[in-house]
């Protein structure tokens, strides 16, 4: 694919591609389409079309290459648990596809998010996670990027040089005082990354994006195209974030809520610890994610969300 991800998952060569695979797979799952395909999103890294049947509405995805891999990752948690996850009716991993059943509103969608709510999600993102936890190599297998505490050191080391080497005007250019800076924490990185090698709490599947929209009414996440294979605790960023800017709510209690699920395993001073080691690691991780979705972007696009690999590898200097 020579042109941008936005613009080939709207040519119409690939749609008419698309829309017959899904009145296929529809067809086989017992669906008979009930009027026109809709293309409802399209972002550098996804999009998703709507589609209507006489048996409810159906959702298609198609990712970009890095995020390729959440059909067959969403077709393995539900095979490993299929209480949290639905299976989705058809999976085409080489093309990155998925067609899945309409499972309602999103929690963002339906209310603001109560307390009560936000334990529930962090129930779910924890039991999920430890459900999976002896599954590393069939998590990785899929595609999902390996992003364990001993790997994040080079991975800081690349994206720094690569960052820092991009012509002025690029959104995620470092300048020479950002760089610097960022180069003078890799020995607190270091032991932070030994600090989290070393822990009770496992390496595990990692969300990578938990917030309101990502999860159902019913509490249950879903949206796996941000999962890492990553240390355990690294999922709590975006959850703080979402929690300390967006709401009144008090993040020491839903952080209490998670980290009772793993009090088999660490005390409360040791997840402290552990989760100030992932403020290290978690910013390299997310920005990984970051570049490499927008991989395919237009200009437009680049200028739009092209600071973020920058933004979130500097989050370093914060830790």
């Amino acid at each position: 694919m020579d042109q941008a991800f936005s613009r080939h998952v709207t040519s119409p060569g690939w749609l008419e591609e698309a829309h017959a695979w899904i009145h296929v797979r529809a067809e086989e799952a017992g669906h008979a389409l009930a009027g026109p395909i809709e293309q409802r999103r399209v972002r550098p890294w996804s999009t998703q079309l709507v589609v209507p049947t006489d048996r409810g509405r159906l959702w298609f995805k198609a990712n970009c290459r890095s995020m390729a891999f959440e059909p067959a990752l969403h077709a393995l948690l539900a095979d490993v648990a299929p209480d949290q996850v639905a299976a989705p009716l058809a999976v085409d991993p080489t093309r990155g596809w998925m067609l899945t059943a309409d499972r309602g509103v999103t929690l963002g969608d339906s209310r603001e998010p109560t307390l009560a709510d936000w334990r529930g999600v962090m129930i779910a993102t924890a039991r999920l996670q430890r459900r999976l936890v002896d599954r590393r190599d069939a998590v990785l297998a899929t595609g999902v990027p390996d992003c364990s505490p001993e790997t994040v050191p080079a991975r800081f080391d690349a994206l720094l040089d690569r960052l820092a080497s991009l012509p002025t005007e690029h959104p995620s250019a470092l300048d020479h005082a950002g760089a610097t800076a960022l180069a003078g924490r890799r020995d607190q990185l270091l032991e932070a990354v030994a600090r989290l090698a070393s822990s009770s709490v496992p390496v595990t599947v990692q969300h990578g994006d938990v917030h309101p929209w990502n999860a159902f009414a019913d509490l249950r996440v879903f949206d796996f195209g941000d999962m890492q294979w990553a240390h355990a605790l690294e999922v709590l960023s975006v959850p703080y974030g979402w929690i300390t800017t967006r709401s009144e709510l008090a993040w020491d209690d839903v952080l209490a809520t998670y980290s009772e699920m793993w009090s088999d395993v660490a005390d409360p001073r040791d997840l402290a610890e552990l989760r100030a080691a992932t403020a290290f690691t978690q910013p390299v991780n997310r920005a990984l994610t970051w570049w490499d979705s927008l991989e395919g972007a237009t200009d437009e696009e680049w200028r739009e969300w092209g600071d973020m690999p920058a933004h979130h590898l500097g989050r370093v200097l914060e830790a």
